[in-house]
């Protein structure tokens, strides 16, 4: 009874760690986005804004230089998109694989309301822009209302504390989650073109290299970093978005310890059992530690790094990179809109209103409805501790699509300059419909919420 116990703490404190990480992300990829906004639209400096972004990024080593797509040298716009997304994309990967060995998609119980909830989230919005946009020049950014952004809803919730209940949180969290796998897979078959077959070929000899160290219990984070470097350069000229590579890559990182816990626990007493009683006060002052200490304390080091998986040390490693570095770097460089030569009524027609409409609505009455069936049918229960309104006001801020709905109408109206009008207004309509999305789904949720903390956030206190 008591490992069980422990055993749910531990799962709980582990989603609160998750969640706090992209709260606190969410926060700083709002400001990144209102201070695009506002750079954007300040004449004296939004000349340099834009044209800063156009500037050629190189790495190179004699007539090779690694960042380039065709020979041609990437611009530090289509860095950050191609280069620090695919990072931002197999960190994703990482959290995937996580949550499906040991996290809610590890349980089929637990994942199915989320599962079939982001299911709806999916594919109602998609079809309403389908049906939205028959007949027009932008049907093909049909799958930008589809996403939910972690950081920022989550961002949404922090703002209302303890009060909301932790098992709604995870709901959100591993919906957003489902929602990623979506779009990873509508990226890799609908957003590839122009496929070089041989790099393709020599990128999954690689992957096989990857899987097979995996396989031979290669723990070296190094290695898979490096190769999978190459996969995402080869995948970078291939034809195939190279931000599927990082989540290819995350898949094949062992998520096995080098050190099983059992040997870590015993190397660590061997090596404690080395500082006897007598040499506290020793120990008390501010000294220089002997070299048979410090030999002791590095055994200790060196087990602890043994003890974690290469996927979880890696995810925990690139969390901070990610959430405070390339998701708001990736904001300030795509959410800076142009208005100044903006009709304003432009966002209540075209593909501004359809994805506005998308977000908001679509999202809402996929997620809400799909759930509510899924528990009506009795193929899953309710969030602990919640209402059908707070699970409302909850599906209401799956509508903040933002980051990846930013980044999947990047890659559909972006390469194309004749289209660099319908990327304008598709980014207008995808930060509008956040903003409703994210003051409706905070105002519903403040008013049904109790005014006392929620018991799941007491009850797996640590």
């Amino acid at each position: 009874m008591n490992s069980e116990i422990l055993t749910n703490q531990s799962v709980f404190y582990a989603a609160r760690q998750a969640i706090r990480r992209h709260a606190t992300g969410g926060n700083i990829l709002i400001m990144a986005t209102l201070l695009a906004f506002i750079i954007a639209n300040i004449p004296a400096i939004n000349s340099y804004y834009f044209e800063f972004w156009n500037q050629e990024v190189r790495l190179q080593i004699g007539d090779f230089n690694l960042f380039s797509h065709s020979g041609h040298p990437m611009s530090l716009l289509s860095f950050i998109n191609d280069a620090l997304m695919a990072i931002f994309f197999f960190s994703i990967g990482l959290e995937i694989k996580r949550e499906i060995l040991v996290g809610e998609l590890s349980s089929f119980k637990q994942a199915l309301l989320p599962i079939i909830g982001a299911l709806g989230g999916m594919i109602v919005p998609v079809a309403m822009f389908l049906w939205l946009s028959a007949g027009s020049d932008f049907s093909q950014g049909a799958a930008i209302p589809m996403a939910t952004d972690i950081a920022f809803s989550l961002g949404i919730l922090a703002m209302l504390g303890n009060r909301v209940p932790l098992s709604l949180k995870i709901f959100l969290t591993t919906l957003a989650v489902v929602d990623d796998i979506g779009g990873i897979i509508v990226i890799a078959v609908f957003y590839s073109s122009h496929i070089e077959l041989m790099l393709l070929v020599y990128a999954a000899i690689l992957l096989g290299v990857l899987m097979l160290g995996s396989a031979l219990r290669i723990k070296t984070k190094i290695f898979y970093l490096l190769i999978g470097g190459v996969v995402w350069f080869l995948f970078l000229n291939s034809g195939i978005h190279p931000t599927i590579a990082g989540v290819l890559v995350a898949l094949c990182v062992p998520a096995t310890p080098v050190f099983a816990p059992k040997k870590y626990i015993k190397k660590i007493r061997r090596a404690i059992s080395n500082f006897r009683d007598v040499d506290d006060e020793v120990l008390t002052k501010r000294s220089i530690l002997n070299k048979e200490q410090m030999n002791w304390l590095k055994e200790i080091e060196s087990a602890s790094d043994k003890v974690i998986s290469p996927l979880q040390e890696l995810e925990d490693a690139l969390h901070p990179v990610v959430n405070f570095f390339i998701v708001p770097i990736f904001a300030f460089a795509n959410a800076g809109i142009h208005l100044l030569n903006t009709d304003p009524a432009s966002l209540f027609e075209g593909i501004g209103l359809v994805i506005m409409i998308c977000l908001v609505a679509g999202k809402f009455v996929g997620i809400f409805t799909f759930s509510w069936l899924t528990v009506k049918f009795r193929l899953a229960p309710m969030p602990a501790h919640s209402t059908w309104r707070e699970m409302a006001s909850v599906a209401m801020l799956g509508g903040i699509g933002f980051t990846v709905s930013l980044f999947i109408a990047t890659i559909s109206f972006g390469n194309d300059p004749a289209q660099a009008e319908l990327l304008n207004q598709a980014k207008l309509g995808i930060v509008s419909g956040s903003l409703i999305a994210s003051i409706i789904g905070f105002l519903w949720l403040h008013k049904t919420l109790p005014d006392y903390e929620a018991p799941d956030t007491v009850e797996h206190e640590i």
